[in-house]
């Protein structure tokens, strides 16, 4: 399912270095708002929220000293924050439309952050048409999508939640791939250990819940990032040699017409995880199955 809202995404440049994907951030914006949200393309990059006080909030914004809210990365752009022994930076603060969407809809943006349906600006201005100024929930939503932890929640391949907190709406799969790469590319920059193989595992977990061929997510999914592009092919890579090793496993159990115990014991595997990797080896078999079925059905609807 690919949304409509992506066309209005604008990428932001990133680092050639870092597989990251910048346009996760603006896709994110763009369907939870109905408009390019108007803040600087420095934003992009949210930092990681933190708690303040008693506020369930996540996600801050940095304030300049004289109180106005500075774009997000001014403070590290600045020579006092990149000379030795500077001054303490100035504590961030929740957008106070943040503060009062938490009140709110804690179970939208409270301690757990969920992704928002398409249109949801505009239902948050007909539900309070008095509290919020157009503007100012516009760029709200836009730090609120941006941010990490709401990155985290789409990268998990959650549902897009309206007002009351039902899910209404899968996750289309490009977002999620997007979002994996963009929360892989934050995390890289301060990680002690390598992550690629998590955001390999990851990509193979994603691109099997969309249900979608290969070939069919590849094109969805794939841009101009190359570095990111051979991610995925790695993962890819992965998740074939993998299949085989199932599929090898699978058919070793069939012939040896033992138990799943006792065939797990006689090759000094667990139980649990022998178990596992058969039952993805007949999920693999019964698609290919079906994939010729459904390619047929859909020829003939045309």
């Amino acid at each position: 399912m690919t949304d409509s809202a992506s066309a209005q995404e604008q990428p932001h440049a990133a680092p050639a270095s870092a597989p990251a994907a910048p346009v996760v951030a603006e896709a994110a914006v763009a369907v939870a708002t109905p408009e390019s949200v108007a803040a600087p393309a420095a934003e992009a990059g949210a930092p990681q929220p933190q708690r303040k006080g008693g506020s369930r909030r996540g996600g801050r914004n940095r304030r300049k000293p004289e109180g106005r809210q500075a774009p997000e990365g001014a403070a590290e752009g600045s020579s006092q924050a990149a000379a030795p022994g500077a001054a303490p930076r100035a504590p961030q603060r929740v957008h106070p439309a943040l503060e009062q969407l938490a009140a709110l809809y804690p179970h939208l943006f409270g301690a757990v952050f969920r992704p928002l349906k398409r249109g949801i600006f505009q239902d948050i201005l007909a539900a309070h048409p008095d509290l919020f100024e157009r503007e100012a929930l516009k760029v709200a939503l836009g730090l609120h999508t941006r941010s990490t932890r709401y990155l985290q929640s789409v990268a998990a391949g959650d549902k897009r939640h309206d007002l009351q907190g039902q899910p209404v709406e899968a996750m289309a799969p490009e977002h999620v791939h997007h979002a994996l790469l963009e929360v892989y590319r934050r995390k890289k920059a301060r990680a002690t250990e390598d992550l690629l193989p998590k955001l390999r595992n990851r990509m193979m977990a994603a691109f099997e819940a969309s249900g979608l061929t290969r070939e069919a997510y590849t094109e969805l999914v794939q841009g101009r990032d190359e570095a990111a592009n051979a991610i995925l092919e790695e993962a890819f890579a992965e998740w074939a040699a993998r299949n085989a090793k199932d599929e090898a496993l699978l058919r070793a159990f069939e012939a040896s017409g033992q138990t799943l115990e006792a065939f797990a014991d006689m090759y000094g595997l667990v139980a649990r995880t022998v178990g596992q990797q058969l039952e993805r080896a007949r999920r693999l078999a019964a698609a290919r199955v079906q994939a010729p079925v459904a390619a047929v059905s859909a020829a003939q609807s045309d």
